[in-house]
């Protein structure tokens, strides 16, 4: 499991010399076995590495990695871009198993995040967020960000987005039975993960209308 962490870690973090690294092995293999057309096989592995490298290792940590904590000790904005927006180098401390802390380092670029999606969230500095790694290579971190406190308030948000936009339509006519059952559905889905009194006496209230 080290082995794959460290490979992963590498791949992940140095796309460059990862293709370098490819055109060696498969040039070399060309070399010794006079068969030029393992070289077909550099550029879709370095694109594919490109695209999937950072979604490889965030399964394989989340899978496989214990959770622990980490701190961003550093946020640096360079002068590339991505999507229109700088890219930044970080770096961090990782709380190790026995308590101790080991340095590592990521970019906007390089960042691995779990759950897997399109976009990239970074939580603060100096405030712990949760983490997994691999139990022997602690610099290969995932970053469990719907656990974060950070992660936790947007996807509150997000969640609560609907109920919002359902209460201005109620608000806006009382009557209208669509609006009624579309409130409903809406708090019933956001009182299904947090426990809020409130929402809840909304729901009953707005259930007696139907």
């Amino acid at each position: 499991m080290v082995l794959i962490s460290k490979i992963l870690f590498f791949t992940s973090h140095h796309g460059l010399y990862t293709v370098i690294l490819l055109l060696l092995v498969f040039g070399l293999l060309s070399y010794l076995t006079k068969k030029a057309w393992f070289l077909i096989f550099v550029l879709p592995l370095s694109i594919l590495n490109g695209f999937c490298g950072q979604f490889l290792n965030a399964w394989f940590l989340n899978q496989y990695g214990v959770k622990s904590t980490a701190i961003i000790t550093s946020d640096v904005e360079t002068n590339s871009t991505l999507n229109d927006m700088y890219i930044h180098d970080y770096e961090a401390v990782v709380k190790k198993q026995d308590g101790k802390y080991i340095s590592t380092f990521f970019s906007t670029t390089s960042a691995t995040i779990y759950p897997i999606e399109n976009s990239i969230r970074i939580p603060p500095t100096e405030i712990a967020f949760p983490v997994k790694y691999i139990p022997g290579y602690e610099k290969n971190i995932v970053i469990l960000y719907n656990e974060s406190e950070e992660g936790k308030a947007v996807l509150k948000y997000s969640k609560l987005a609907p109920v919002n936009s359902a209460r201005i339509k109620y608000e806006a006519d009382r009557t209208n039975k669509e609006f009624i059952a579309e409130y409903i559905i809406a708090l019933e889905a956001y009182t299904a993960s947090y426990d809020e009194e409130s929402y809840k006496v909304k729901l009953e209230e707005l259930k007696q209308l139907k």
